[in-house]
């Protein structure tokens, strides 16, 4: 159910009979030919994908993350880590004192992995309320899924490219990418990130029939469901 979709005062019913809520956190930036919002686009539909049957509310995925290795490419916006801390704690801040008390934050960018640091220690002063963090796309069965279609998936590479992250006009190679050096990428800076990764894609195809997308959508869907509604103290 998305927070879009209803007033205060159904939020105000709902949190009285379930304190769950679901908060998707994404990135913009550069995905080769894919969307710059990719990882908004799935870290939101997952959610409400997901949550949907639970009645559960999911909120809309927070767009900008930390990605200030992607800087050089147009259109890719990223936060400070300071910024980005203050902007998740003052969300958290907001969503207790609405009363939720169990949150689910659906992370779809590998970026964004140091919040995680801030929900410990938020946890701490609220001891009340629990936070899950679900990296959607390599949870365990989620991820052994994509490896069965095809073990060369990566970043803006074929396992990104679902009916709704693709771009209108946007023609992507029909082959698959050589994987860059990803030790050269380790300790490169923005401007040799850019020539390292050239368009963008990792390594593997850039495209795979939407029939093993929807198979492995819905695997993620699944799990993720499960996270929601499963496993809470």
């Amino acid at each position: 159910m998305k927070i879009a979709d209803m007033n205060w005062m159904q939020v105000e019913a709902r949190v009285a009979d379930d304190d769950r809520c679901v908060l998707p956190i994404g990135s913009v930036e550069q995905h080769a030919y894919l969307s710059l919002c990719v990882d908004m686009i799935l870290s939101e539909k997952v959610a409400v994908d997901a949550a949907a049957p639970l009645g559960v509310p999911v909120y809309p995925a927070v767009p900008f993350g930390l990605t200030p290795y992607f800087a050089d490419f147009p259109g890719t916006v990223t936060l400070r880590l300071s910024t980005y801390v203050a902007l998740i704690e003052d969300i958290l801040e907001s969503l207790y004192r609405t009363g939720f008390r169990r949150i689910v934050v659906v992370n779809g960018h590998g970026g964004n992995g140091p919040i995680q640091g801030l929900f410990k220690e938020w946890v701490a002063r609220r001891q009340d309320a629990r936070i899950k963090f679900h990296e959607w796309w390599k949870a365990p069965r989620t991820w052994a899924r994509t490896m069965a279609i095809d073990p060369a998936a990566s970043h803006a590479s074929w396992m990104e490219s679902f009916p709704w992250t693709r771009v209108a006009g946007a023609v992507a190679p029909d082959a698959a990418k050589p994987q860059v050096d990803m030790a050269r990428l380790q300790t490169a800076n923005p401007a040799e990130v850019r020539a390292i990764i050239g368009d963008g894609n990792f390594h593997g195809r850039y495209q795979r029939p939407d029939s093993d997308m929807l198979a492995l959508w819905q695997v993620a869907v699944e799990e993720t469901r499960a996270v929601i509604e499963t496993g809470w103290p």
